[in-house]
């Protein structure tokens, strides 16, 4: 008898490892099919809304209780996102005090009205933005359930990302506006409230049928269903279409996507442009002299997604649409919202391509990759800020040697105003919103390019593939990409992200003396910082020849390769522990020129005036007669 229980033990224990590891380094996820059917008034910007739900827990774990985010709800006076807005020292200048004087037919919200599970009606409380449900029947391990919903809201007027009428024009910028099933994981149920940040969300397929005024042409994520009864630019060539009735009911459906976004307007233009070996181009804006940049979007819209998909991995969908709406630029998958106006003035063709970029690279590492944004902001905005800067010095032919240099400054100088927050903090929780956007877009621009430093730029790069190609779809965070670039390189990289991320300890290497030492030279290096890092050392003769001599620490367990054309001398490793080094090379003084720590620049150094020990010029009088 025990020995037949432990075979079932054993049975069970495999099958559980191997539905664990389908996806991927023993990892598992929830997975979603939604189909809603969304009928608008646009005279009350109001909605219903029917939403059947299935939802597979592919976790070991039993649930009790699941949980919905219902975004809308945030822009009511006294909410989270308005007190938040109102006492953080630097509010968003979007929403500022905006939502504490917002009337009742100026706030958003979602009300759930009937929510079923398997046809058995359920209790629930809202608790502002999230809808906390308690089942009627636990959802066991590999099991299914099918939650029937229906709900109504109201569009607020434009103030973050949704909303009514925003500066450009543009009717309805429909985000984050349905009620949306929470994300579940290894470390939980993840129900922040929504106070302005970052997203996180299972998988799915979602089945949208939006039924609205029949002037109004909606984009979004998803390809269109019934693009002949549609017409507006979506039917085929030769296809004529007149709509008949007082609404129209626009289709979508979208596969392995995790969030569903549109926006809506009688104005409407379309422009399309085909990806060579990738997806569609959608681009949709209301014409005017303020939008006539619009029309060479594509173009360069086309260059940066090839260049994404040779850099950065293959785009996961066939189609991509440039929305303009809301209230800066958001990403979604599939699509994007931008707005034309950048505060009170019309974006250049530079900030437009630069902010389409910018939302575009977010289809990688919000889309695709999907970290937990609230735990790990730097790796979407910073990833995603790092691919912009080289995407755009590429296509706008920029020729900077260092496209993330502004980066760098930026940093140093954050690093040294004594607010710098380390970047391992919740999204929500930095003390206030500058802290957050240069540690999350700047610092995690920075944390790609120095890595460059510390591993060569080839094995980054090539890490960079590898990580799209191991971890799409598959929610990574941190660990999973350092393992991918301690593969690819072979280097050990958990010092690195301990320092870089969890503390604001910063880069200071000096060079601290030169002695002559007969035909030699002796250098005495120090660490003036807390975070050490290996040092790349550029000896200058004097006929200008150039030699590196190169420092590893021991904590790397390993040495990056030479990516110069340059002699290197690769010395004994630097403990950490040590904050001195002196190394003698066999060069006599008076050949040298200079001496310098990372002339590249490509370490995070918050002090280069004495990384650079430069030999003074010599005049030598030939004149012997003189007294």
């Amino acid at each position: 008898m025990k020995y037949y229980f432990a075979k079932i033990a054993i049975i069970s224990s495999l099958l559980l490892f191997y539905s664990n590891t389908s996806i991927g380094h023993d990892y598992w996820q929830q997975r979603v099919e939604y189909k809603m059917e969304i009928d608008f008034d646009v005279k009350k910007h109001q909605f219903t809304g029917d939403q059947t739900l299935t939802y597979y827990n592919n976790s070991s774990d039993t649930l009790y209780n699941v949980y919905y985010h219902l975004y809308f709800n945030a822009f009511q006076p006294n909410s989270m996102m308005d007190v938040r807005s109102r006492t953080i020292a630097d509010p968003d200048g979007r929403v500022g005090d905006r939502i504490a004087g917002l009337g009742p037919d100026e706030i958003g919200y979602l009300k759930v009205n009937k929510l079923l599970q398997d046809g058995t009606p359920l209790s629930y409380e809202v608790s502002e933005t999230v809808l906390e449900v308690k089942l009627a029947d636990p959802i066991l391990p590999g099991a299914s359930a099918t939650f029937q919903m229906q709900f109504d809201g109201q569009v607020p007027v434009q103030i973050r990302r949704s909303g009514r009428f925003n500066l450009g024009g543009v009717d309805y910028s429909m985000a984050q506006w349905f009620p949306k099933m929470a994300e579940f994981d290894e470390m939980g149920w993840h129900t922040t409230p929504y106070v302005g940040r970052e997203f996180y969300a299972p998988w799915g397929d979602y089945d949208v049928k939006i039924t609205i005024d029949k002037d109004y042409v909606v984009a979004g994520t998803g390809i269109l269903q019934n693009k002949n009864e549609i017409g507006y630019g979506y039917e085929d060539e030769g296809v004529k279409v007149k709509r008949k009735g007082k609404t129209i009911t626009y289709h979508f459906k979208a596969e392995n996507v995790h969030d569903f976004v549109w926006a809506a307007d009688p104005e409407y233009t379309q422009l399309k442009a085909q990806v060579p070996n990738g997806p569609l181009l959608r681009f949709f804006y209301i014409p005017s002299e303020e939008t006539k940049l619009w029309e060479q979007l594509p173009e360069y819209t086309v260059k940066a997604l090839e260049y994404a998909q040779e850099h950065f991995g293959k785009y996961g969908w066939d189609q991509y649409s440039v929305i303009q709406g809301g209230d800066g630029g958001m990403e979604y998958p599939m699509a994007t919202l931008i707005a034309n106006k950048r505060g009170t003035g019309v974006r250049s063709l530079k900030s437009l391509i630069g902010v389409t970029i910018h939302e575009m690279m977010h289809s990688w590492y919000q889309g695709m990759l999907a970290t937990n944004e609230s735990f790990y902001p730097w790796m979407d905005e910073g990833y995603t800020s790092f691919a912009e800067s080289y995407i755009s010095n590429a296509i706008l032919e920029e020729n900077k040697e260092n496209p993330i240099a502004g980066s760098y400054r930026g940093y140093i100088r954050w690093s040294q105003s004594g607010q710098e927050e380390p970047i391992s903090t919740h999204a929500d929780h930095f003390n206030t919103n500058r802290a957050y956007s240069v540690g999350s877009y700047t610092k995690g621009a920075v944390s790609l390019e120095q890595l460059s430093y510390i591993i060569g730029t080839e094995a980054r790069d090539e890490g960079l593939l590898r990580y799209h190609a191991e971890w799409a779809f598959k929610h990574p965070d941190l660990n999973d990409f350092i393992r991918v670039m301690e593969k690819q390189s072979g280097i050990e990289l958990d010092w690195y992200y301990e320092y870089w991320v969890n503390t604001t300890k910063t880069i200071d290497y000096g060079i601290q003396s030169v002695v002559a030492e007969g035909q030699k030279t002796t250098i005495s290096l120090e660490r003036i910082g807390l975070m050490p890092m290996p040092i790349d050392l550029y000896v200058t003769k004097t006929d200008g020849s150039q030699t590196i001599y190169y420092l590893p620490l021991t904590i790397m367990r390993g040495e990056k390769p030479n990516e110069t054309a340059l002699e290197r001398v690769t010395l004994p490793d630097w403990p950490w522990t040590h904050p001195t080094r002196s190394l003698t090379i066999d060069v006599p003084l008076s050949e040298i020129a200079k001496i310098e720590i990372d002339p590249k620049q490509r370490m995070a150094d918050i002090n280069k005036e004495n990384n650079l020990y430069q030999m003074e010029e010599v005049t030598v009088d030939t004149d012997q007669n003189k007294d």
